[in-house]
């Protein structure tokens, strides 16, 4: 694991926690104090990210370090990497160098833009993919101006990706017993990630607009005002619709030619909101949850993060789980979406410390103790 910041961290995130024997590679000149990419080690961002990982410190601008790396990468069966497409290849860990030490290894990178093109080059940022890739030009209300995202969708989402094409090439590899190198980019996993926004523009040239809580094509979808906070109602279809206007007391509204089809209830979404909110106001988010879901509507409450953890089906859930540790330092983080009749991911093990584990694992790896001390004495490790 060569990874940084975020998206490389979320990506091999995905092996670590079904139990994969996953090495951090600390640079020996981080600072372990906690100035780095990404933040403090015992922060919050740092722990979620990195827990049932091994830490070792390696220079590899040193060519001992790299020789080192490269003992390591004979036995691996992948490397993960996050750095800008120039610098695997000045370093010397880029793919075909890796496929000369192990034929079978898989490579995976993720880049800003990807591994060539005019902007291979550019640092590549979250919030700058979020913008070229078109997403802050249809978040937030209309005429506010471009509006990012409230999580970093474009890393996050290039991590996943970059997860999904390692594990295809790990299936693929046991086909042809080889392995290949794995790319995306922010930029790409953005795009994708517009999905039929996207479509919207490629099939029929329509340009996708903000729409603030309203969903740009289903109607009435969107967030409404009850008597004591707010409600996100969902409609597809007239059956949906149908049912909304019975819950609400208002059947009339259904039939009433300004909403009786999705383009008019589309051209006189304001009047429609306004009337749905007029009846909402009479009664508490909680009354509404209730009654909408008995009529077959989908919604929901709108939850601050605490809110959304007290939840009894998030509790049920167990998505908030607790790390072990023997500091009895309380550790609790967001477990795996995903669950597997067999083989369930597990929160075993902390984030190491600063190469908390560089003696073990060089020995795990064939190198003998004279050899780690010299290591040491070089600063190598």
């Amino acid at each position: 694991d060569l990874t940084r910041v975020r998206s490389g961290p979320t990506a091999v995130r995905q092996f670590a926690d079904w139990g994969a024997n996953v090495i951090k590679i600390d640079a020996l000149t981080e600072d372990a104090g906690g100035e780095q990419p990404g933040g403090p080690r015992h922060g919050a961002d740092f722990q979620n990210l990195h827990r049932n990982k091994r830490a070792i410190t390696l220079n590899l601008k040193d060519p001992q370090g790299l020789a080192v790396f490269r003992r390591l990468v004979a036995k691996a069966d992948v490397v993960v990497e996050n750095f800008r497409p120039d610098v695997k290849a000045r370093l010397g860990f880029d793919y075909d160098s890796l496929r000369a030490i192990n034929p079978a290894i898989v490579l995976g990178s993720i880049s800003g833009f990807g591994q060539d093109g005019p902007y291979a080059g550019r640092p590549g940022f979250d919030q700058i993919a979020q913008g070229m890739g078109g997403l802050m030009s249809i978040t937030g209300a209309p005429g506010e101006g471009p509006m990012r995202a409230g999580i970093p969708v474009a890393d996050l989402t290039a991590g996943l990706f970059c997860a999904l094409g390692v594990m295809t090439a790990l299936l693929e590899r046991e086909v042809s017993g080889q392995g290949q190198w794995v790319q995306t980019s922010l930029l790409q996993a953005q795009i994708f990630m517009l999905d039929f926004q996207a479509a919207r523009w490629l099939m029929d040239h329509d340009v996708a607009q903000q729409a603030g809580n309203n969903h740009p094509t289903s109607i009435p979808t969107g967030v409404f005002k009850t008597a004591d906070g707010y409600l996100n109602i969902a409609t597809t279809g007239g059956k949906i619709w149908q049912r909304c206007a019975e819950a609400i007391g208002a059947p009339e509204l259904y039939d009433h030619p300004d909403y009786a089809t999705a383009p008019a209830r589309s051209k006189n979404r304001d009047a429609l909101n306004a009337a749905i909110s007029a009846r909402l106001a009479t009664k508490p988010t909680e009354i509404w949850v209730r009654e909408f879901n008995a009529a077959g509507v989908p919604c929901g409450p709108i939850y601050t993060i605490d809110q959304m953890f007290d939840d009894e089906q998030v509790r049920h859930l167990g998505i908030a789980q607790e790390v072990p540790n023997d500091e009895n330092r309380p550790i609790t983080l967001v477990a795996q979406p995903v669950s597997l009749s067999r083989t369930p991911s597990t929160l075993a093990a902390r984030p190491p410390e600063f190469g908390e584990q560089t003696d073990e694992v060089l020995a795990e790896f064939g190198f003998g103790a004279e050899e780690i001390a010299a290591l040491r004495r070089d600063k190598i490790v």
